[in-house]
């Protein structure tokens, strides 16, 4: 057992007791964390959004901490062995992700809890750790990413639909974009939980604070996460992979040595080139891509880089000049034209993941069934957001 401690500004220490969970934040995998971003284009416009997913992955495993502290049904459910693994499940739950998140994502057609399983099996000093420790462990771990059910409770608390992963992002993006409204009183939430039939419950008592917790989520996104001016800055650079990507394929030949990302992309199997690319290396190629030969390149990086956005036009709020502008752009070859939407319900009621409630009399519910106020703004709650994207291609 170690005493290493971080100090925090959600949880004010973040406490590391076992030797494994220090020598895996040491390791060259989730170091890289640092430097990839967790809100991407969020803070484009809350300034103060410049959290990464190094700080988030140590938020996740100190509520996973606090939970074997203080719930006494997981404390008491699960073996040394097994608390291990809740630990660096929670601790390694993000390892995969790739630069800015999901704009890469998406258009390079990685899946981020594949690419942490990689990284947890692969040839890794993560691997090499867990190994150390215990030569189950990396497949342990490995089967909570990809849900495979083999430990019930630890998936529940990991990732579910109510789970120290959701809990922690939403307490510490609250707190650097400076959004009350994403607070939740997560204390009051772990006192609730309890196990029956190896799967996580709450208590009928924790029902308000659940409540609470699900509001503050929603509106977490439709107020930040989807901030039309972020998914703006989003969509700029996913047409600067895009176009990448483009170039590639039709052998266009870089002055940027692109070489680390060329070969991630030609081989999804090739951690060592992805763990290599990260905010950092992708913001030096868009640097550099401002003296490229490729004009679209070119301006998109430099618009990118000084924050000249492409412009928006919220469907909610269109007057008639700007659905008439809306036509024209449409048919427009010489702009970029996006329509966005997006999407996100306050509790998926209709999901097999349900949030159950423990009643006193030991009977069980699901959350919707126990709560008015769930099953209102459960049902009501699910809205698309639209926005129309455009710019010129050519300055």
């Amino acid at each position: 057992m170690v005493n290493t401690v971080f100090r925090d500004p959600i949880y004010g220490y973040i406490r590391i007791e076992y030797e494994v969970i220090k020598k895996l934040i040491d390791t060259k995998e989730f170091q890289r964390l640092r430097r990839i971003k967790q809100l991407s284009g969020v803070s484009m416009v809350f300034h103060m959004a410049e959290h990464n997913r190094f700080s988030h992955s140590l938020g996740t495993y100190e509520l996973a901490r606090e939970v074997l502290e203080h719930v006494n049904d997981v404390k008491n459910a699960l073996t040394e062995y097994e608390k291990v693994v809740f630990l660096c499940s929670a601790l390694l739950h993000d390892l995969g992700h790739g630069p800015y998140s999901h704009s890469y994502e998406d258009i390079f057609l990685v899946n981020h809890e594949i690419m942490t399983n990689k990284i947890i099996l692969g040839d890794t000093e993560v691997n090499k750790v867990l190994k150390e420790y215990n030569d189950n462990l990396p497949n342990d771990i490995s089967s909570i990413i990809a849900h495979e059910g083999k430990y019930e409770i630890i998936e529940d608390l990991v990732s579910s639909q109510l789970d120290v992963d959701r809990m922690d992002y939403l307490l510490r993006d609250a707190y650097f974009t400076g959004a009350a409204f994403g607070e939740i009183d997560y204390e009051k939430i772990l006192r609730g939980m309890v196990i029956r039939n190896n799967r996580i419950l709450f208590k009928a008592t924790s029902v308000p604070n659940i409540e609470d917790y699900l509001m503050s989520r929603y509106h977490m996104y439709y107020q930040v996460y989807y901030h039309p001016v972020a998914r703006c800055y989003e969509i700029m650079l996913e047409k600067i992979y895009a176009r990448i990507k483009y170039l590639i394929e039709n052998n266009y030949h870089f002055k940027t040595n692109l070489n680390l990302l060329i070969k991630s992309l030609n081989n999804k199997d090739d951690v060592k080139s992805y763990v290599e690319i990260d905010d950092v290396y992708i913001n030096g190629c868009i640097k550099s891509f401002l003296y490229e030969d490729d004009i679209e390149l070119r301006i998109l990086s430099n618009k990118f880089l000084n924050r000249r956005l492409f412009k928006y036009i919220d469907l909610r709020f269109a007057s008639n000049d700007d659905i008439e502008k809306i036509a024209l752009l449409k048919e427009n070859p010489n702009y970029y034209y996006i329509e966005d939407n997006v999407s996100k319900e306050a509790y998926s009621y209709k999901n097999n993941d349900q949030i159950k409630i423990l009643l006193p009399n030991e009977k069980i519910m699901d959350l919707i069934e126990f709560s008015p106020i769930v099953e209102a703004f459960s049902k009501s709650s699910s809205k698309i957001n639209s926005i129309i994207v455009y710019e010129e291609k050519y300055v």
